[in-house]
């Protein structure tokens, strides 16, 4: 049990630094999973998640890697549910994903939707809330390179990886645009996309944890997906503490299910105004208590977690064990997922954008999360 742990461990930091570091036709050879019969790799949609999104292997199963070597083992092995959402723009309708529609994806997960509606009215030039295709293809270039896998990729070019077609066309394009490229894209019908899309991903990775599917997630899969984003220097010590939950009896046996897998998530997303609300609690209370917690959450966020949902994140981030948070190692933890999704090349205004909040001196909590 011990080597398999720390085959996991080994595993997971090299993945994570595939993700971060190595170029896009790398990271899309290591994770995907399906081979055509003419040798070109793709992904399946849950290959797509873990591509993007640092998971561990789930705790019920014994698998100590979510990607693939050379010769190790036959693709395909890895089971994923189909996706309603994917077969939307697959013209192929095999529910596989290409390397040309991976940089598509990776850019669009990276795009807060603000920036993305900055975007969409800078070219909507004559103001009607939709854009063509062409447009389209420029707002894209210009997100890709505020993306670092989307600005460093060679059309995949790479020895052993075989692409057909450019990133630029593809079954995205022609969902969006139709077969002729005359449609226009409305600027709701994007954004609902979007929301669409980065809800599928937060399925496929709690579908990922659901191992035995059964349609929720022990208390230790929600901790780890909590810690998986964490600094490499304090991740050992968060797992630390993830394991421990198996010591604590009424912490073992509670199951998450998907609502509140993404009622968490959703506070992720409003991760601004809730980290200031949670200094500004625990700088009135002197200790952030778990009730204060919660009331950040719902006052500040209109969102309402679960006590065992609290019960788990105040376990992991009680570095003292005194019943209290440590909510500036919980911010630091939550913004790093979000960082590292995006993968911003730090130029220009969506560079700008996607961290001018947090890089405020003036303020406790832009010191803490820089």
């Amino acid at each position: 049990y011990i080597a398999e742990e720390y085959r996991r461990k080994v595993f997971f930091n090299y993945e994570k630094r595939l993700r971060l570091r190595s170029p896009p036709e790398k990271v899309f050879e290591y994770f995907a999973s399906f081979q055509t019969p003419e040798g070109e790799l793709l992904m399946r949609p849950a290959d797509l998640m873990r591509a993007i999104v640092p998971v561990f292997p789930p705790s019920e199963s014994h698998l100590v890697r979510d990607g693939y070597l050379s010769g190790e083992r036959s693709p395909g092995e890895l089971r994923c549910d189909p996706s309603e959402l994917f077969m939307l723009f697959d013209m192929d309708t095999d529910g596989l994903i290409s390397f040309k529609e991976y940089i598509f994806f990776v850019t669009l997960l990276s795009i807060p939707e603000s920036s993305f509606s900055i975007a969409f009215k800078m070219f909507d030039v004559d103001n009607n809330e939709e854009i063509d295709k062409e447009e389209f293809k420029k707002v894209m270039a210009l997100m890709r390179a505020n993306n670092r896998q989307g600005a460093v990729h060679r059309d995949g070019l790479r020895t052993g990886l075989k692409v057909t077609g450019s990133v630029e066309d593809g079954g995205l394009v022609e969902y969006f645009f139709g077969k002729d490229g005359k449609a226009r894209l409305q600027h709701d019908k994007f954004i609902e996309f979007m929301r669409k899309l980065q809800n599928e991903i937060l399925r496929l990775e709690f579908d990922h944890y659901d191992y035995k599917v059964r349609g929720s997630i022990s208390a230790k899969d929600f901790a780890l997906s909590m810690v998986a984003s964490a600094d490499m220097s304090h991740l050992d010590r968060l797992l630390e503490r993830v394991d421990e939950l198996n010591n604590e009896p009424h912490l073992r046996e509670i199951r998450i299910n998907l609502d509140e897998f993404k009622h968490f998530a959703e506070l992720r997303r409003k991760l601004q105004p809730f980290s200031l609300a949670l200094f500004s609690y625990g700088k009135i209370n002197g200790l952030l208590t778990k009730d204060d917690f919660k009331r950040a959450a719902y006052h500040v966020c209109g969102i309402s977690l679960t006590d065992n949902i609290v019960e788990i994140i105040f376990h992991v981030f009680d570095t003292n064990r005194d019943g209290h948070l440590s909510s500036d190692e919980f911010v630091r933890v939550l913004l790093k997922r979000e960082r590292d999704i995006a993968q911003p090349v730090e130029s220009g205004i969506f560079g700008l954008l996607s961290c001018c909040w947090h890089c405020s001196n003036n303020s406790s909590i832009g010191r803490v999360i820089t």
